[in-house]
């Protein structure tokens, strides 16, 4: 089986995700020790799989069945190369620039003719947003914020959701000046499972989901505004402010920019599905699977994952998150898979992508 379920039903001929809405700290965390390994990564707009090459593995495959989202990476494959670190986080939209043309034109010029064809296009929209905010999801967030917040909320209470506090005091400010009925009325609308299918995610990937997407995004977010410090979600600012204020994801930080320069040349970009993967009799130490078996039915979902064991060495882990469909590793292969539940409760708390309900760390036994 080298196609996916998904691959047949939604559209990949553009970018959806111009950042990765995943956090890369929990992730590269509950990978654990992969020096020297191979690991295998959904790749997205690419970020995670940048972020993986900081626990300086031998290799990363990188997978994915959309060229717009291939495209991603290998546009920030050459930005780590030509870019100074304050450039980059110019270019991806994460700081206030008015030279994101020139720069763009940079790395273009240092990257493959497919992928300055496919960038060239977006030359106006990156000047205004950078390359973070150019894929299907961000702009649903862009209008999100742009034109229904400020009717719901002051700059002045936006700007006051960052400012730093104790676990209690930030309870405290979303219960009496974030939580209002405006504030649930505006969840109930933009985050339904309409709107949603049509300006932010593709429709198809809502047919597994369980119970009310705007309910969903309600319950995390009131998880990321106390549980979690909103000062250092780096998530939650581009949703509300359009960058990342003083908070940058795993792979956009300064601390890791020289050593994700000096370790591209491990990343095996492959345009195609994890099935695909699987196929080549290949062997993987760990596996970044994203939310892939959120997209899949119950009848899939245990095909695939078994493919995934065929493809994993001993001791492999297998980390993904859930949002609204439950996937955990099926009945018949629980013989084969421990559930590492002490790093899950330990990353689940620390997690800021507070889109997703599970966090799910798996390792498979010798």
């Amino acid at each position: 089986m080298d196609s996916s379920e998904i691959e047949a039903k939604a559209d990949f001929d553009h970018i959806r995700y111009a950042q990765l809405w995943e956090d890369a700290d929990v992730l590269t965390s509950a990978l654990g020790e992969c020096a020297g390994k191979t690991l295998v990564s959904i790749c997205s707009a690419g970020d995670n799989a940048l972020a993986m090459l900081t626990l300086d593995p031998a290799r990363v495959v990188v997978l994915d069945l959309s060229p717009a989202q291939i495209a991603c990476l290998k546009l920030r494959i050459a930005a780590y190369q030509v870019l100074t670190h304050p450039e980059f986080i110019e270019l991806t939209g994460s700081r206030a620039s008015t030279r994101r043309g020139a720069l763009l034109n940079r790395v273009l010029e240092a990257t493959d003719a497919e992928t300055r064809a496919f960038w060239q296009t977006l030359t106006p929209e990156v000047e205004r947003h950078g390359i973070g905010g150019v894929g299907k999801f961000e702009r649903y967030f862009r209008i999100f914020r742009t034109w229904l917040l400020p009717l719901v909320h002051s700059r002045r209470t936006i700007d006051a959701v960052f400012v730093p506090r104790s676990p209690r005091e930030r309870q405290t400010f979303f219960d009496t000046r974030f939580n209002t009925v405006r504030w649930r009325l505006l969840l109930n609308l933009f985050f339904s499972r309409f709107v949603m299918g049509r300006m932010g995610r593709d429709s198809a990937f809502f047919d597994h989901v369980e119970g009310s997407p705007a309910q969903h995004v309600a319950r995390r977010i009131r998880h990321a505004g106390g549980t979690t410090d909103p000062s250092q979600n780096p998530y939650l600012h581009w949703i509300l402010k359009g960058n990342h204020g003083d908070a940058l994801p795993m792979a956009w930080r300064p601390e890791h920019y020289e050593a994700i320069r000096s370790r591209l040349d491990r990343l095996d970009i492959r345009l195609g599905s994890l099935e695909a993967f699987v196929s080549t009799g290949e062997k993987a130490n760990g596996f970044n699977l994203s939310d892939i078996f959120e997209y899949m039915s119950p009848e899939t979902f245990p095909q695939v994952y078994g493919s995934i064991l065929t493809a994993a060495e001993p001791n492999a882990r297998l980390v993904y998150w859930n949002m609204m469909a439950p996937r955990r590793v099926p009945t018949k292969y629980l013989k084969r898979v421990t559930t590492l539940t002490d790093i899950e409760t330990q990353q689940k708390a620390r997690d800021m992508a507070f889109f997703y309900s599970d966090f799910v760390v798996e390792e498979v036994q010798p």
